[in-house]
């Protein structure tokens, strides 16, 4: 984004019960079904979901305990999570089919490690990560806010909250923030469209929800009344799979950063870290994280590139946008080799990653979430590499 000048940017999200991220959470759920019974099991599994019908396809290396009956059951109490229990699409009735099939023997042997071979990457790409200060969570703000009022919705609705009653699990969110000088200091507009029972007045609906938007932007940043959109379309009662079918890896900008950073091209869900798409996009976050906590900018794009079978990566790019406070980019670049293996291997091992937690991120962003030390969730959100990165500068 610019750093002059006055604009304005917008992002988008989608909350759990967008037909995409329901396959999205299905997919995820299997991979960690088979992470769970064996850490190093190979997962890439592609879902579809429509009305009152699930399909899981893909490849898959792991134990034969995780049979097709156990992820039927495993999707059905995903969606059941979710929240859908309707004539369309239902927890209960939904046909539930498992087509996964065993991992390509070709793409085994490129990927595994054999006497001096490590293990290599899972596939050929580029991937981005990206941090910056315009949040506390050093996510870009539209796309953190839009994922902000969608959580809040999905809290109220799970625990019970008088005013999200009657709301459903579809929805989007919209947010459009003024920019001056590259800092966001309002909204100019807000979207929100959301499934609910029928009989509900929407003006009644947005009376709820302009409260709830209100208290999740900063303090002042509140759209005009005019330009805050809620079910701009009317009744929005048909939504999820039974309104639009779904598919695995569709929300890859709403997964990511909201369009503020470049994008490799890979989606997350249902791939298992030997999968570069999926961890070194999270490595590079963890990256670029770090050194904007280290205070070493105010903006930081990480890319990294990979072959298939290869261990190491092909090229490592960093670029501050600019705001590099005394830091030299190509300094940064080695210093960041040499706190990280960014082998495959590496990468799994630092963030811990072959165990059963990626449910949790299908929805609401895998970036600029809290770190969860307890259950040891979303490692690649910590910050533990500011005082070696600070050291390497002498700050």
């Amino acid at each position: 984004m610019r750093a002059t000048g006055e604009y304005l940017f917008t992002s988008e999200s989608v909350s759990e019960g967008h037909p995409d991220k329901v396959a999205d959470r299905i997919s995820d759920t299997v991979l960690d079904a088979f992470l769970q019974a064996d850490p190093l099991s190979r997962v890439a599994c592609e879902t579809l979901v429509t009305t009152n019908r699930v399909i899981m396809a893909g490849e898959v290396r792991g134990p034969a305990s995780v049979t097709p009956d156990v992820l039927t059951a495993l999707a059905r109490n995903a969606i059941k999570d979710i929240g859908y229990d309707q004539a369309g699409f239902s927890w209960k009735h939904a046909q539930v089919e498992c087509l996964l099939h065993a991992q390509s023997s070709d793409i085994a042997a490129g990927v595994d490690s054999a006497g001096n071979k490590d293990e290599g990457a899972g596939d050929q790409g580029i991937m981005f990560g990206y941090a910056c200060t315009e949040t506390p969570a050093f996510m870009p703000a539209p796309i953190h806010y839009a994922h902000q009022i969608l959580l809040r919705i999905k809290e109220g609705r799970h625990s019970g909250d008088p005013a999200v009653a009657g709301l459903l699990p579809d929805a989007k969110s919209q947010v459009t923030l003024k920019y001056l000088d590259g800092k966001p200091v309002c909204a100019t507009s807000v979207v929100l469209s959301t499934q609910h029972e029928e009989g509900m007045e929407q003006s009644a609906i947005k009376d709820r929800l302009h409260s709830l938007i209100k208290d999740v932007l900063p303090e002042g940043w509140m759209c005009p009344e005019a330009d805050l959109y809620v079910n701009p379309t009317g009744n929005f009662v048909i939504g999820g799979p039974d309104g639009d079918a779904g598919l695995t890896g569709r929300k890859i900008i709403v997964d990511t950063y909201g369009g503020a950073s470049p994008h490799g091209g890979g989606a997350f869900s249902g791939k298992d870290p030997t999968k570069v798409d999926r961890s070194a996009a999270y490595a590079c976050r963890y990256l670029a994280k770090n050194v904007v906590a280290a205070g070493l900018a105010e903006k930081c794009t990480l890319q990294i590139s990979y072959a298939i079978g290869v261990s190491h990566p092909l090229s490592v790019y960093v670029d501050l946008a600019g705001t590099g406070k005394d830091v030299d980019e190509a300094k940064l670049e080695k210093v960041l080799r040499d706190l990280m293996n960014l082998s495959p291997r590496g990468i799994r091992e630092h963030l811990r990653m072959n165990r059963p937690i990626y449910s949790v991120t299908s929805a609401y962003g895998h970036f600029g979430r809290e770190p969860d030390d307890d259950k040891d969730t979303f490692t690649w959100e910590r910050t533990d590499l500011v005082p070696e990165l600070r050291n390497a500068f002498n700050r």
